[in-house]
């Protein structure tokens, strides 16, 4: 299979012009720069043409929620995800200690999305309505890192969320704790979702990270938020300086434009973009997907550079995707091609009217096999 673009982008190599894609098998057999390849597209079974396009190593959603089964936040990744340019999603939490054998069998190895997870502290994982750590006693450290040694080569982080929602009366403080103790143990990073500053000081929260944790729902509003006064905060300035990550995690309520803007204006940019896919996103008027994120993150003046390296090349590094988020010959065939749907006014974020290009999925490949598209159905073969 060739596809043939106005540009080929790969952020971790630095291509970017137009040329060609070639896959054979579940392997990139190619990649070339030139406005006239010099493959002959005769000598493959399928070629695509998109002139106006623009080919990316599959995209990767760092904080999503694919789940068959036993999530109540849970999108199918196969319907909801891959369709719509995402070849590899990682779950924020659906699953813990209690249920992700259920998890591994019924999601992960079931999906043709490639889905890893990032363990709940939490042994019910998002299994119920409840907040998943309102019992302090399923904030389990040991199940969860016997579970990460059962399951290690699926499990590349700890999710821990924080939230007055997911705690309750429970003391945030004791959740945090265990968790960094269970990642320690464990060798991995911890996902974390923050609390509200007025229970305890982002500055804090934040002093208790590592190297290499990640923060979602970095541009919120509300309940917290990492801007005052138009600057980020110095203590989240200094939160990366130690090389704390952040992640957006967009959600609808978790982002918010104008902190956006900001943050961006004041050189403080995502280290990754995610949508935080939700089953309540589905059918909304504009496809909540990862294309769209990444559109309204360009809207608010994130360089195009950096919002396709966030959804590429820097995952894939956090996730020791060694294979993939790369265009290059024996990576692996996962490619996202985008195209500009719309150009202008595409949407509302929090009640935030978002202006410019609006990006979706012209085309995936997931391990060399076409997937089938939002607006056109491919044969699921190459």
């Amino acid at each position: 299979m060739v596809i043939r673009a106005g540009r080929i982008v790969c952020p971790q190599s630095g291509i970017d012009g137009p040329g060609h894609v070639a896959v054979r098998g579940d392997l990139i057999v190619g990649v070339e720069q030139s406005d006239t390849p010099n493959l002959d597209p005769a000598t493959a079974s399928r070629s695509f043409d998109f002139p106006d396009g623009i080919v990316l190593p599959g995209l990767i959603d760092l904080h999503a929620h694919p789940a068959n089964s036993g999530s109540v936040f849970g999108v199918s990744p196969d319907q909801h995800i891959v369709p719509y340019g995402t070849t590899t999603v990682l779950s924020q939490g659906d699953a813990g200690a209690s249920t992700i054998e259920q998890y591994i069998d019924e999601t992960v190895i079931a999906s043709k999305t490639r889905v890893l997870l990032a363990i709940n502290l939490s042994r019910i994982g998002e299994s119920t309505s409840r907040g998943c750590f309102e019992n302090l006693n399923d904030a389990d450290v040991d199940a969860c890192v016997h579970a990460i040694d059962r399951y290690r080569e699926f499990i590349p982080a700890v999710a821990v969320n924080v939230s007055h929602y997911a705690c309750g009366d429970t003391d945030p403080r004791e959740v945090m704790s265990r968790g960094i103790e269970a990642a320690e143990r464990a060798g991995l990073p911890l996902l974390f979702g923050m609390r509200r500053p007025e229970d305890w000081p982002l500055e804090q929260q934040l002093s208790g990270l590592r190297t290499g944790d990640i923060v979602t729902y970095c541009f919120r509003s509300q309940p917290h938020c990492i801007v005052q006064n138009g600057k980020v905060l110095p203590c989240v300035h200094e939160a990366r300086e130690r090389g704390i990550l952040f992640d957006v995690g967009h959600a609808t309520e978790a982002f918010d434009f104008d902190v956006a803007q900001a943050a961006i204006a004041d050189d403080f940019l995502p280290n990754t973009i995610s949508t935080d896919l939700q089953h309540f996103h589905i059918g909304q008027t504009t496809r909540h997907d990862l294309p769209l994120v990444m559109s309204e993150l360009l809207a608010a003046g994130m360089p195009e550079h950096k919002v396709f390296a966030a959804v590429t090349s820097t995952p894939a590094r956090l996730l020791k995707l060694n294979n993939s988020g790369v265009l290059r010959t024996n990576a692996a065939a996962d490619l996202t091609v985008l195209q500009d749907s719309h150009t202008g006014q595409f949407g509302k974020v929090n009640r935030q009217s978002c202006s410019g290009t609006l990006w979706t999925a012209a085309l995936v490949v997931k391990n060399g096999r076409l997937i089938r598209q939002p607006s056109v159905s491919c044969p699921d073969s190459t």
